[in-house]
């Protein structure tokens, strides 16, 4: 799996960036950051933005001169909520948008995104079609499920599994997910036998009837990569079957680290179901950065959660943004506001970042 060490960022300032001999730099600057906060990735990623955008501000050798301004909105699960907050900080003055949280969602903006010419970077939204070639203006700061697609054939194939079963919820991020998944099994001579698309709400009957079928067919390997909003059920629903029983294997995308590594007090029958479950977990390289972030994390939340994967992402994304905006600064940068398509400018800077 690919590590990222040092990220770059696309900053594209798109309505009017201009260069002159001296400009001061602006006293502050806007960025806009599109969660779901009761998320389980939302409400670790606010905490870990607002620490970055902090931490920022308090270093002296970033944007010295300029205070980073982040505006937090809450999409509360809902994908339309996503569209109407990002369109709304594009209309402002908001040099570029974190966000959005979910592939689906990504997908609809990065048209519009291309079309207003504002950046946006997702350390979430990992559907691997969401490529910089089709989205110039979006920017994936984590890793893509291709990675991890990738190394759940790997599994497979070591031990000599030839079909796999995959249950996926039925949207561009569980479609494309499991289409990378059989691409990467093809390639090892494995593949699917059964697709068993879910509705993005779920029910415990429809689930059920997924299960019900997918225990009719030949493979014992299933893979699960669903919403981590509902996931859980899957391995309640497999429990109550008798799919978990020896004879069965359960390989379950990061969704379900992800809860593992922030839900700290899970029920205990939750933990009974999923014994036995394998799962996949993004890669984050031990740094002094990255172990002084980890020791702080319980400060942040008041030990009420655990820092996951993708709140080191979160946080890294704030600092690609300010050392790509000190860097144009520095090199004589100045930021106006137009609706002149025509003054576009592209600037990368690797960042050093926790991961």
């Amino acid at each position: 799996m690919q590590q990222i060490r040092l990220l770059i960022c696309c900053l594209i300032l798109a309505a009017g960036a201009v260069c002159s001999s001296t400009p001061p730099p602006p006293e502050s600057v806007n960025i806009g950051v599109v969660l779901s906060f009761g998320s389980i990735i939302g409400k670790v990623s606010k905490i870990a933005i607002q620490a970055a955008v902090a931490d920022v501000n308090s270093d002296p050798t970033v944007l010295p001169r300029t205070k980073l301004l982040a505006s937090l909105h809450d999409t509360n699960f809902s994908g339309f909520l996503g569209i109407i907050e990002v369109l709304r900080l594009m209309e402002t003055q908001t040099v570029a948008v974190i966000g959005p949280q979910s592939s689906v969602t990504a997908h609809v903006l990065s048209f519009i995104a291309n079309e207003l010419r504002v950046p946006m970077l997702s350390f979430s939204a990992t559907d691997p079609t969401l490529n910089s070639l089709q989205f110039p203006f979006f920017v994936m700061t984590s890793q893509s499920d291709l990675y991890q697609m990738a190394a759940v054939a790997d599994i497979v194939e070591h031990y000599g599994w030839r079909e796999v079963i995959a249950i996926y919820g039925d949207d561009d991020h569980g479609r494309n997910g499991i289409s990378a998944l059989g691409d990467q099994l093809a390639a090892r001579r494995c593949r699917i036998s059964f697709k068993a698309p879910l509705g993005t709400k779920a029910t415990r009957e429809e689930i059920t009837d997924v299960l019900v079928q997918a225990a009719m067919g030949e493979s014992r390997i299933l893979v699960v990569h669903v919403p981590d909003y509902w996931g859980p059920m899957v391995f309640a629903v497999a429990r109550y079957l008798g799919m978990m029983n020896p004879g069965y294997v359960w390989i379950a995308t990061n969704w379900f680290s992800t809860i593992l590594e922030t839900e700290l007090d899970l029920a205990p029958e939750a933990l009974e179901d999923v014994q036995g479950v394998l799962t996949l977990r993004m890669h984050t390289p031990d740094s002094e950065l990255k172990a002084e972030f980890v020791n702080r994390w319980a400060n942040l939340t008041g030990g009420a959660m655990g820092l996951s994967a993708y709140g080191l992402y979160a946080y890294d994304t704030v600092w690609i943004m300010a050392r790509a905006l000190d860097a144009f600064f520095a090199q004589g940068g100045n930021i106006s506001f137009s609706e002149d398509s025509r003054f576009d400018y592209v600037f990368f800077m690797p960042a050093r970042c926790l991961i």
